[in-house]
């Protein structure tokens, strides 16, 4: 029983650490290396991402730098940062490709404030898929008679306060991130 919780939790804080990803992704106004982290370039054929092929660097608070170890790639980078659902344009100096980000207009952050809290609703869904199987496994576990009825209850309850800790963890995280979209 404790280890199927403890397995338990681990998907859950999993749940939210992909959320935290996820939030990562969404650009906010402010040059993070991590708006990049889903672009991938065409290196001879094959699909690598941006960090592995360059230099990734905040020039200023709005201001992105990548610098190719290959100059030859420089191109390449330029053409799938375009393609991307980034929605900035690089300039290329020959040697370097700067990203400005734009400030948000008033629209835009309500759209991104949108997006998060999508993204904190798959979280909590997530977190509550995990719950529906361990529940599962509890009935499956006393069904075995390897549980006893009252062991079954306290474990579903310490499964609910797991569930509510993380859920209110998503809550906070998409909060926070509402709140710095909507600073800037």
């Amino acid at each position: 029983m404790k280890e199927t919780l403890k397995q338990a939790e681990a998907k859950m804080q999993k749940s939210v650490n992909s959320l935290q990803n996820n939030f990562a992704s969404i650009r906010a106004g402010r040059a993070t290396p991590a708006v990049l982290d889903k672009i991938m370039v065409d290196y001879y054929g094959v699909p690598t991402p941006i960090q592995q092929m360059a230099a990734i660097s905040v020039a200023e608070a709005r201001v992105l730098m990548i610098q190719p170890w290959d100059a030859s790639t420089l191109k390449a980078i330029e053409k799938a940062i375009q393609a991307s659902d980034l929605g900035i344009t690089p300039n290329n100096d020959g040697k370097v490709i700067r990203l400005a980000f734009p400030q948000p207009t008033e629209e835009r952050r309500k759209e991104l404030c949108k997006s998060v809290k999508k993204y904190g609703e798959e979280a909590k869904v997530s977190v509550r898929n995990v719950r529906r199987d361990t529940l599962d496994k509890f009935k499956a576990m006393k069904k075995s008679n390897d549980l006893t009825e009252d062991d079954q209850k306290d474990a579903e309850k310490k499964l609910q306060k797991l569930t509510d800790k993380y859920c209110d963890e998503v809550d906070k995280a998409v909060s926070e991130k509402e709140k710095e979209i909507m600073s800037i």
